[in-house]
């Protein structure tokens, strides 16, 4: 069931997790997506211009959870799985 709940909850875990998710998705899609890594390529400056839309689903898909609780808990867990993959890989923390 949908409500206005808990909003403050689920807005800031969309605003400050949801930003280092999509930031963590950015970057693994310049790791593992076509093309050459480098700010002027053509992957850097789609990477660049995919973080925005990123952000605002996350922020928006957000609402959906019936509590800010699991918003956070949700979000933290998807956090460390990306995260978690590209330090795996070596692309973060080298």
């Amino acid at each position: 069931m949908l409500s206005s709940k808990n909003w403050i909850g689920k807005a800031s875990a969309g605003v400050i997790l949801g930003f280092v998710l999509a930031l963590g998705l950015c970057g693994a899609f310049a790791r593992f997506g076509p093309g050459a890594i480098g700010f002027f390529s053509a992957q850097g400056q789609v990477t660049m211009w995919l973080m925005a839309p990123l952000w605002a689903g996350i922020l928006s898909f957000c609402f959906l959870f019936q509590t800010g609780l699991r918003a956070w808990g949700w979000l933290g867990l998807a956090n460390l799985c990306v995260w978690g993959l590209l330090y795996a890989v070596g692309f973060v923390g080298s």
